[in-house]
């Protein structure tokens, strides 16, 4: 199996921890120094831009961000290649109070040959969600 195959079986366990609320089993698909984007670039969840790096900083951003919601991840579609895995993904995100997010993005994994994330980059426009949240 080629790490494309490791990079696409991680992404699809990596949806279903999330909507399960699986924090320990989200956490162990990712290598001890991988590197979460969510969105990429700088934004009020990383204002620096670089992303969070190491189990640690990615288990804060679990509490942060995906532990406050119940969220449903579907996998509209995947493009494996190389070492990685491209999805497009909808995303709804009800948050308390029952405020609903609806969100459309492309989420990239990479995996190592043992078949961790190293690298999860999520493409989408986080003013444009701020203006559902208005």
């Amino acid at each position: 199996m080629g790490n494309a195959q490791l990079a696409l079986a991680a992404s699809r366990l990596s949806g279903q921890f999330v909507e399960q609320g699986n924090k320990s089993a989200w956490l162990d698909l990712f290598a001890d120094d991988a590197c979460v984007q969510d969105p990429v670039g700088k934004s009020p969840l990383d204002p620096m831009g670089n992303g969070h790096i190491g189990k640690t900083a990615i288990g804060n951003f679990w509490d942060m961000i995906i532990a406050a919601g119940d969220i449903q991840f579907t996998i509209v579609a995947s493009h494996p290649a190389g070492d990685e895995c491209a999805n497009v993904v909808n995303m709804v995100n009800t948050l308390p109070g029952d405020i609903k997010m609806q969100l459309d993005m492309v989420v990239v994994y990479a995996a190592n040959a043992d078949g961790k994330i190293i690298s999860l980059k999520a493409y989408w426009d986080f003013e444009a969600v701020q203006q559902q949240l208005k």
